[in-house]
């Protein structure tokens, strides 16, 4: 490889200024960090008792690296795939994350229905038995499908989801490119690793990282049917945007950018407006076929799932808020929503109707007032373009460049010494770890007790899902006493915990050696465990986690029991 050296003096100076730009900014969002209100990687948590000089000089490291990296020449045909690597290289330095979303026990159970019963029965049963909340088929089915094929085992999830958020990495690249140039294309990918909130997502057992790139698929086959034709792209085009309308009822609203994209080609466009028309209607048929296929097999289920998200999580939108001065500030990194600010106006007056595609979704989050970080995943390669357009409006390549590598690197450097260590010491690590440690025991069965914990807005039996999903032994669960659900449960985003149903695969009448117990309580006291004294005879305690933050209400603390060597060959209830 060789070294590009600058041409002039004036490039060091911008350099400095930027990296310089860079510290001071993580400085002012550090003192600044009370107005950050996002309710999982607030920076007021994240920082509460922070090294300051260490993050410091970790991100002056990062700009070091940052300058290296844009100085050797890279030949330009290898930059896209290398992209590709990079992105999900990032993805799997989060893989220790917990699930800390408690979300992702649907997923998971949904995903479990599939393994142990098959694809026939989850397709039959989706909705009914299979409880679906207001969750679309796709993305648990496709978990369901690695669970099948691979084994029940976490890391080929997180494998799937990061190379799901490489693949969006990828395709914003392609659209930027199709918009504009190869230079834009690169910056729009490289900048959704500027994205601190982002990168904490991409392991987990959720459904937004997949709508993401479900979504930038629909967005860039599009365009490409549009302009190319044809009956293979019009036909994969209109699949691609079924599998986004299938992904989450959230894509919906986002997919609004498809009638955007075939105005803006009217007037661009390389083909003349009958064609464009054409291919545009062809698109919606072929999608509307799939989707009105597969929805009028589950109308019933369909229309309840639209009736709840018109009662209850349209009105939500306003009650769950987290501010766009958090989002795009402190979750995105500063200068991405400086550059995508300062792109409205370049686009404006250039008027690039192009960029309106970009900006639509992005339009769509401000006026509509979702302010969620969550919800907003799915728009963020939006984001990134937007502001790989403003970017693209300085001149000198080398400046470029180093911006993005400083924004890239400087948020990961912020999530990976931030975020993560924050979220690891969360207590839902301790899921995690008694998951492994369980599957380490000699036991064939572990039952869980999930007790009953006051003033909590979650169902600790929601636990038991996401303490299966890091073990590979057979749990058996029984209620370890009825929870007293809140006052506010029926306004609570944490509502389906209430509404959780035990699967009928964690129920157990087989008899044979005791199982193991894991317990699972807010605190781990004699007082908190005295409902279940009578339970724990014949076993001695074997682990405990207890990893416990002051942040949230809800802990879940567990003890680990195995049983004595006088009993263990008792049946299920002790008797022999």
């Amino acid at each position: 490889m060789s070294v590009v050296r600058p041409k002039t003096d004036d490039n060091y100076h911008l350099l400095v200024l930027i990296s310089l730009l860079s510290l001071a900014v993580f400085l002012t969002l550090f003192v600044l960090r009370a107005l950050d209100d996002n309710r999982l990687t607030s920076w007021q948590w994240v920082f509460a008792g922070g090294d300051v000089f260490r993050l410091l000089f970790l991100l002056a490291l990062g700009s070091a690296a940052a300058y290296v990296l844009t100085r050797v020449s890279i030949p330009g045909h290898s930059l896209p795939a290398l992209l590709f690597l990079c992105s999900f290289a990032v993805g799997t330095l989060f893989w220790s994350e917990p699930e800390a979303i408690a979300d992702a026990a649907r997923y998971f159970t949904q995903a479990k229905h599939l393994e142990v019963y098959g694809i026939g029965y989850f397709l039959a049963e989706w909705g009914s038995e299979i409880k679906a909340w207001t969750d679309l088929p796709l993305v648990p089915l496709l978990y369901g499908l690695i669970f099948s094929l691979f084994g029940e085992t976490r890391i080929y999830i997180q494998a799937f989801t990061t190379l799901l958020f490489s693949g969006t990495v990828f395709l914003t690249f392609l659209i930027g490119r199709e918009f504009w140039d190869r230079t834009a294309g690169l910056l729009a990918g490289a900048l959704l690793l500027g994205m601190p909130y982002l990168l904490t997502q991409v392991p987990l057992m959720l459904a937004d990282v997949p709508t993401m790139f479900f979504l930038t698929l629909a967005v860039f086959s599009v365009v490409k049917a549009i302009d190319r034709g044809g009956t293979g792209p019009l036909v994969l085009s209109g699949t691609a945007v079924a599998l986004a309308v299938l992904s989450k009822y959230s894509a919906w609203l986002m997919l609004t950018v498809l009638p955007v994209i075939v105005l803006a080609r009217l007037s661009e466009g390389p083909n003349g407006p009958k064609t464009v028309l054409r291919r545009g209607l062809s698109i919606l048929a072929v999608s509307l076929l799939i989707v009105v296929s597969l929805a009028a097999l589950k109308f019933d289920v369909v229309s309840q799932q639209i009736g709840l998200l018109k009662t209850f999580q349209a009105p939500g939108l306003g009650r769950w808020t987290e501010s766009f001065a958090s989002t795009f500030f402190f979750q995105i990194h500063p200068f991405i929503t400086l550059s995508a600010l300062a792109a409205v106006a370049a686009a404006f007056i250039k008027k690039d109707l192009k960029f309106a595609i970009a900006a639509w979704p992005v339009l769509l989050v401000i006026v509509l007032g979702i302010r969620r970080a969550r919800y907003i995943i799915p728009v963020l390669p939006m984001l990134a373009l937007m502001a790989a357009y403003g970017l693209s409006q300085i001149k000198e390549a080398a400046v470029k460049r180093f911006a993005v590598a400083s924004i890239a690197v400087s948020s990961i450097v912020i999530a990976l010494f931030g975020y993560l260590p924050f979220l690891q010491n969360m207590s839902a690590a301790n899921l995690r770890d008694a998951g492994r440690y369980l599957s380490a025991m000699d036991a064939e069965r572990v039952e869980v007790i999930a007790l009953p914990q006051a003033r909590v807005s979650i169902n600790p039996a929601v636990s038991v899902p996401l303490l299966d999903l890091f073990t590979d032994k057979k749990i058996v669960y029984r209620p370890g006493g009825p929870s007293a659900a809140p006052e506010d449960v029926s306004t609570s985003p944490l509502r389906f915990t209430w509404e959780y149903e035990n699967p009928r695969y964690y129920r157990s009448d087989s008899y044979g050696d005791r199982p193991a117990l894991a317990v699972i309580a807010g605190d781990l006291d004699e007082v908190s465990l005295a409902s279940i004294s009578r339970k724990l005879e014949g076993y001695r305690l074997a682990g405990e986690f207890a990893v416990s933050d002051d942040v949230f209400a809800y802990r879940s603390l567990i003890r680990i029991y195995s049983p004595t060597q006088n009993t263990a060959h008792l049946g299920r209830d002790g008797n022999g």
